[in-house]
């Protein structure tokens, strides 16, 4: 959640990117150059590719078979890969949660049910003593099983909402960057 906030404060200052007069005033206008600009990183690996293909060193490589559109979108789809994983980390955490804890619920209720059986099997008779405390415990498991995962699976998805959000503006930035370069 935070590095999204912090993703979308930084979209903000895309325009005034654009309307800098040169680039390097367009990167002061995109803020720190930290690992946490994306905007900025973005940018920066673009102008550094360009950089790269400028600096020949006299050496055969294999990105010389590769015109300068080709490793320039190269340069800025790693980039942009590599940002997304960032920000698409915390979503398997998520996903894990919301789909085993209702079996973990599941196997506290199996866990409870079994113990009520036993004690009606030691007793031999069934009384409802012994039967509503492993009950109950059993609803209580269960209870908190889904206690958890409905929660986790609405952050799974809202969270999935605002990535999705935010890759469209990197990738916007980063087309539009490509073609300016």
């Amino acid at each position: 959640a935070l590095d999204q906030s912090r993703l979308r404060r930084q979209a903000q200052r895309v325009e005034a990117f654009w309307e800098s007069s040169d680039f390097d005033a367009g990167l002061q206008a995109l803020g720190d150059a930290d690992e946490a600009n994306a905007f900025r990183q973005l940018a920066e690996q673009g102008r550094g590719a360009l950089t790269h293909l400028q600096q020949r060193d006299g050496q055969p490589h294999l990105h010389e078979g590769l015109d300068v559109s080709d490793w320039v979108t190269r340069v800025l789809q790693n980039a942009l890969d590599h940002t997304m994983a960032q920000l698409q980390s915390g979503l398997i955490l998520l996903a894990s949660v919301g789909s085993t804890a209702p079996f973990v619920g599941l196997f506290g209720t199996v866990w409870g049910i079994y113990h009520a059986m036993m004690s009606i099997s030691s007793e031999g008779a069934v009384s409802i003593d012994k039967v509503a405390g492993p009950v109950g415990e059993a609803l209580i498991m269960t209870a908190a099983g889904l206690a958890v995962a409905i929660p986790a699976v609405l952050a799974y998805n809202l969270f999935g909402k605002y990535i999705s959000a935010c890759e469209a503006d990197l990738e916007g930035f980063a087309h539009d960057l490509r073609e300016a370069l």
